[in-house]
């Protein structure tokens, strides 16, 4: 299983929200490269950016910043943040990232997003099926930052992606993220079983080591890390190790 810790980066300075709410804010580091060389020098082999004002806004609004990360990181930069168009896409790939996270266009106009998938290759880009939990124990895909449900469950969500058309999907239980209350195991065994084609990454609630050992077991991909490793709570060496 591949660690991704993460960077989530507002104005440039490394923070992080609970529940991807921007009013619950905690700012962590206000040089994103000495966090960047903290991750290298324990030899991560990915890194997970996040463009919060780019997820704010409906556009990238760092990806000159990211750029300059990607070119002195050793490790590959996945990154994301009000990804909604071709131009938006091929922007993050000149920067330099390995691969651009798709979150709400992936809902909401799922045929051009395929259509990405083809042109720019499906392990360039990173399916973002942020979730909100519902009263009746399903799954409302949400959009914009999260800042709201679309009406469109996960599972529908999956199914616009058939086998072959996508290879890497990120999953955030938005109610855990930030909260380090573990990530929701019975969301991710399903996810397993409902699509076996597909590398899975699973954000939202790490809090330890055993919670990697635990994703790992049941045949999850990889995983977002950021307050976990930021509050001290996670050691990223065996972190890192648990892959």
């Amino acid at each position: 299983m591949i660690l991704y810790p993460a960077i989530d980066l507002i104005e440039g300075e490394c923070v992080r929200l609970e529940q991807g709410r921007f009013d619950a804010v905690t700012k962590y580091d206000s040089d994103p490269f000495k966090r960047l060389d903290l991750f290298n020098a324990e030899f991560a082999k990915w890194v997970h950016i996040v463009d919060l004002d780019g997820a704010k806004a409906g556009s990238p609004q760092q990806h000159e910043l990211i750029g300059r990360l990607a070119a002195v990181s050793r490790a590959k930069i996945q990154t994301g943040g009000g990804v909604r168009s071709r131009e938006h896409v091929q922007t993050l790939l000149d920067a330099g990232v390995s691969a651009v996270v798709v979150g709400s266009a992936a809902v909401k106009t799922p045929e051009e997003v395929r259509n990405w998938l083809k042109d720019f290759g499906k392990d360039r880009i990173t399916l973002a099926l942020d979730v909100l939990p519902t009263k009746d124990g399903g799954y409302d895909a949400a959009l914009h930052g999260w800042v709201e449900g679309s009406g469109i469950s996960l599972w529908d969500v999956l199914d616009y992606y058939p086998v072959g058309v996508a290879q890497r999907i990120l999953v955030t239980d938005v109610s855990r993220d930030g909260m380090l209350q573990g990530p929701n195991m019975e969301l991710m065994k399903a996810l397993r079983k409902a699509r076996p084609d597909l590398d899975i990454q699973a954000s939202g609630g790490v809090r330890s080591v055993e919670d990697l050992y635990d994703l790992k077991a049941i045949g999850i991909n990889g995983a977002i890390v950021g307050k976990a490793i930021y509050e001290g709570l996670i050691d990223l060496k065996a972190a890192i190790n648990v892959g």
